[in-house]
């Protein structure tokens, strides 16, 4: 049995892990809502880009475009390639492991994928497992901006245009909301025409394009895909945020049931000890009493 000595000294280390969880659980959830903010702050600007493609689709409906699949004749597609965002570090749930065990299906179902990674955790992944990387981005997965993703885009889309992949596609975590977080395969090139329906496009003026409507769609492009990268990266973020609560909270749970149960523990150890000492102590007493008797006899 623990003495009483030991049992403290393990409610005091489980106090101090339970103020570290504290803490990661308040720091993710500021993390959280600045990343939320910022992704609300530059939505707007994504949103105009899609109209503007769905603007020129309505004024030009005869438009070819490497960026989005033909409307008859579509060649299916032989090398893949992989966005895969993870986070840096794990204390996360299953956040990570999620994410990869997806990576891994669809390694499995196509035999050409090149890997991009973002993430620590996802490069050591496929480095410990002999899996290779095209590219890894060694900077932090952590406070995702613009920049980065037009990095990314950049790198991504070169491939495309240089027909070294058919289709991109990014697998990283959606959080729907603070019980739900999805983990989400989508393609990024090329792209569906009926997603860009002009009907949702109210516009009666029509405008003409210079030097050509598909110059004109093939620069917006860059900036939509550098969008569409930036939100799979705050959601991602965002994700991993709201899995690090989850982790958190569930450990300072768990600690506080341990610490009930230490409690219990250690005040039935003080107390059988109070209750022995006693014993000895009456015991004791009533040795001498009888010693004291006999000498008086």
């Amino acid at each position: 049995m623990a003495t009483t000595r030991e049992i403290k000294n393990r409610i005091n280390s489980v106090k101090n892990t339970q103020k570290i969880t504290s803490a990661m659980y308040l720091i993710s959830s500021t993390k959280l809502q600045k990343a939320k903010g910022e992704l609300e702050r530059t939505r707007p600007y994504f949103t105009q880009i899609e109209n503007e493609i769905k603007r020129i689709f309505q004024d030009v409906h005869q438009i070819s475009s490497e960026y989005f699949y033909p409307e008859t004749g579509r060649k299916p597609a032989e090398t893949y390639a992989y966005l895969v965002i993870t986070a840096d570090k794990g204390l996360a749930g299953g956040y990570n492991h999620n994410v990869l065990k997806l990576a891994e299906e669809e390694m499995r179902r196509h035999k050409k994928v090149q890997l991009y990674v973002v993430g620590e955790f996802g490069r050591h992944y496929f480095m410990k497992h002999n899996i290779p990387i095209a590219r890894s981005f060694l900077y932090t997965a952590q406070n995702p901006t613009f920049h980065r993703a037009r990095e990314i885009c950049s790198l991504l889309l070169t491939e495309y245009e240089e027909k070294r992949v058919d289709e991109i596609r990014v697998i990283y975590s959606d959080m729907q909301n603070e019980l739900v977080c999805d983990v989400k395969k989508d393609r990024i090139l090329p792209l569906e025409r009926r997603n860009f329906s002009a009907d949702e496009v109210q516009n009666t003026t029509y405008f003409r394009f210079d030097p050509s409507a598909e110059q004109v769609l093939a620069n917006i492009m860059h900036s939509y895909i550098s969008g569409y990268i930036y939100g799979a990266l705050v959601s991602s973020f965002c994700a991993e945020q709201n899995a690090r609560m989850t982790a958190m909270d569930s450990s300072n749970k768990n600690a506080e049931e341990l610490l009930a149960k230490l409690s219990v523990e250690y005040n039935r150890v003080r107390q059988a000890a109070i209750t022995q000492e006693i014993t000895e102590v009456a015991a004791g007493a009533r040795a001498q009493r009888i010693k004291k008797k006999k000498e008086n006899t």
